[in-house]
């Protein structure tokens, strides 16, 4: 199969960080759009892209785009998803996925009836620290995993009008900062059976602390703390009977960890070395598995992905956030 061709849809912050690490990776990038043509076009001409599209409509069409990333905020995702899936189109959409489960669902529904790859970019998964990770717990490095802890917090804008505090844009710390400590648990844990959340409301409404607990079919618990009006250390560790795995700031990066027995003697010590952020291994990861023909990612399903959103809920539930009706 010949290189896939991305379209980046939506120019802003995280659409930049995106694409650096596309370049980075020698991918080909076809096509930008956004909803003013003027963004589009210093886009373009930034990261050299030949065709510009003045709304999401006209970038989705585009013949010469095989694949979308989708790097609107999360109120916009489902839709924005759907429009580039209808148009046969697969897509990597920012994570969280959507702004509740049922978004979600409507995303897995169309991408199920089309065929088509819908991939949450949940980078972390897929960055070599975190596939070392795993290499490890499924050989057994730690024995029986007892615990998991896990913070990411930051100190944040308290402007209301800043889309991390506007219930209007899916507003708080859990969606925007939450739901990576939050996928963690699941990625290495699975499920939660009991999901327990407390926190703290700002001024409008969204959630500016969260600490969550869950509980795993194994017995196994998880500790989460998420803030976005301070810097806490964003580290996080899996505890086990036979030692832990300490991972060092700012965990869901590319960063360090040590294996360590239970004494705290180190056994293994692992160093990211890579170029960029580490955007681009989701990107290869989903070019990856269209070549081989499949249209789900085995480190994070869109079934998972759905069901994840549908714990988010219940936290939002939990801690008494609601967006207002039509988000």
């Amino acid at each position: 199969m010949t290189a896939l061709r991305w379209g980046i849809l939506a120019t802003g912050g995280i659409a930049h960080s995106f694409t650096k690490d596309l370049r980075i990776a020698g991918r080909t990038l076809s096509a930008v759009g956004s909803r003013r043509a003027d963004a589009a076009a210093e886009f373009a001409r930034e990261f050299e892209i030949p065709n510009v599209h003045g709304s999401y409509e006209d970038l989705v069409a585009d013949p010469t785009v095989d694949i979308i990333y989708i790097a609107t905020p999360h109120t916009f995702h489902s839709a924005n998803a759907i429009l580039a899936l209808e148009a046969g189109k697969h897509v990597l959409i920012e994570k969280p996925l959507t702004l509740d489960r049922d978004q979600a669902v409507a995303i897995r529904n169309v991408a199920a009836s089309r065929g088509l790859l819908a991939m949450e970019a949940m980078w972390t998964r897929y960055l070599p620290h975190m596939v070392r990770i795993r290499e490890l717990l499924d050989a057994g490095a730690i024995g029986e995993i007892r615990a998991l802890s896990a913070d990411h917090t930051q100190k944040i804008t308290a402007d209301p009008a800043h889309r991390l505090n506007a219930l209007e844009l899916g507003g708080g710390a859990l969606l925007d900062l939450g739901i990576y400590p939050v996928s963690f648990a699941w990625d290495i844990l699975g499920a939660p059976s009991e999901v327990r959340a407390v926190g703290r409301l700002g001024d409008t409404g969204a959630d500016t602390e969260a600490a969550i607990s869950f509980t795993h079919a194994s017995g196994a618990v998880s500790s989460l703390l998420t803030s976005s009006r301070a810097a806490g250390p964003n580290v996080a560790q899996i505890i086990g009977t036979e030692g832990r795995i300490e991972i060092d700031s700012v965990w869901y990066t590319p960063t360090s960890f040590r294996l360590c027995a239970p004494d705290g003697t180190v056994r293994e010590e692992y160093r990211s070395e890579i170029g960029g952020r580490g955007m681009q291994f989701q990107a290869l990861y989903a070019e990856k598995l269209i070549a081989e023909g499949r249209s789900d990612s085995d480190l994070l399903s869109l079934e998972e992905s759905v069901a994840i959103m549908g714990t988010l809920d219940d936290i939002r539930a939990q801690l008494g956030v609601h967006y207002p009706k039509g988000h």
